[in-house]
């Protein structure tokens, strides 16, 4: 037999073997743990069984890929919020920016606290001295100017304790359950007590969740045509505090439909789990416990940043699913590049 031929006749072979190993190897990479940062538990159970009784076409739990919406808030339940709200930081950084440009700013209150890190002096300055930091570096400029500004602080800026970058400190099984509900046709949605705009500066880089679907705090705009090009000036005025009570009614207002699964982590997201709760059909309703001091923080009841204590109750006696970081997470963060 020429040569040629028996050449053919081993490609073929070779083909033939590989298509046949490649369809063996399919059922093995499905296999693969989609969760791994998730220790294998009731927590982790409870959302794999959630999702496979949701997506099984013809089962009595199916829901319809646009009715399959995900919640999850932000501080404390994507990533850290100890031992203050990172855009706490991003604040007291602005007001040090802003004081190189004016110094007579932080000769008053309550910019002479965060500029001398006297947090008792900022606590005595109380909600008015808040709303008034929030004001000075949150508004005053337009909304695009403001994204610039956000997302450059949140390229470079640091935690002052764990010494990470703050897109280090999301939660790595966070970052695979997000994975995990779209490639089962799920959209995730950021619903957070954070300001609207600047989660937006980072929410697709980081969590994949694009800017149209983060529903956030915010100040009140103004739109303006300043030299033919329309701008929306960002102003000094509370437009909505989407925290508590205001979970739900920005969810209706921005998404239309109430959500199957909702993720969070303190009392400020129990009226989000009571209203995802309430709906006809399969529900999903977690808390994240943050209960390992030592990969992480402790804290619940008694913590004045993210307080779980009306919702913990909620959730024992509802039976919702409350996941422990120190049982149920194999990892917290992702390993450090």
């Amino acid at each position: 037999m020429p040569f040629a031929f028996r050449y053919r006749d081993i490609l073929r072979t070779i083909v033939f073997f590989l298509v046949v190993l490649g369809g063996l190897s399919q059922p093995c990479r499905a296999d693969n743990d989609p969760l791994p940062s998730w220790n294998d538990g009731a927590s982790k159970q409870a959302i794999v069984d959630f999702v496979g009784r949701v997506t099984k076409e013809g089962g009595p739990d199916y829901v319809a890929p646009p009715e399959r919406i995900a919640t999850f808030d932000n501080d404390g339940t994507l990533w850290a919020e100890q031992p203050l709200y990172f855009q706490g930081f991003f604040v007291f950084d602005r007001v040090k920016a802003m004081g190189k440009r004016e110094p007579g700013l932080l000769a008053r209150q309550p910019f002479k606290a965060v500029a001398e890190g006297d947090m008792k002096a900022l606590a005595e300055q109380g909600e008015h001295g808040l709303a008034e930091l929030l004001a000075a570096t949150h508004s005053g400029m337009t909304v695009d100017a403001f994204a610039k500004i956000a997302k450059e602080w949140i390229a470079t800026a640091k935690h002052p304790k764990l010494d990470r970058p703050f897109t280090q400190l999301v939660y790595q099984p966070q970052l695979e359950l997000l994975t995990y509900l779209r490639a089962h046709g799920f959209k995730t949605f950021i619903v957070s007590g954070g300001g609207i705009e600047f989660i937006r500066a980072f929410s697709e880089d980081v969590y994949g969740i694009p800017p149209e679907q983060v529903i956030g705090s915010s100040g009140k705009t103004q739109f303006e045509l300043r030299e033919g090009n329309g701008v929306l000036d960002k102003l000094p005025e509370l437009g909505s505090n989407d925290d508590g009570p205001g979970k739900p009614i920005n969810i209706n207002l921005h998404i239309g439909r109430r959500p199957i699964l909702a993720f969070g982590n303190s009392d400020g997201d129990l009226q989000m789990l009571q209203y995802t709760a309430s709906g006809p059909g399969a529900r999903l309703m977690l808390l994240v416990h943050h209960d390992d001091a030592e990969r992480e923080f402790a804290y619940d009841r008694q913590s004045k940043i993210g307080k779980l204590d009306k919702a913990l109750d909620e959730a024992a006696a509802k039976k919702w699913t409350v996941v422990s970081i120190k049982n149920d997470w194999k990892n917290v963060f992702p390993p450090k590049p």
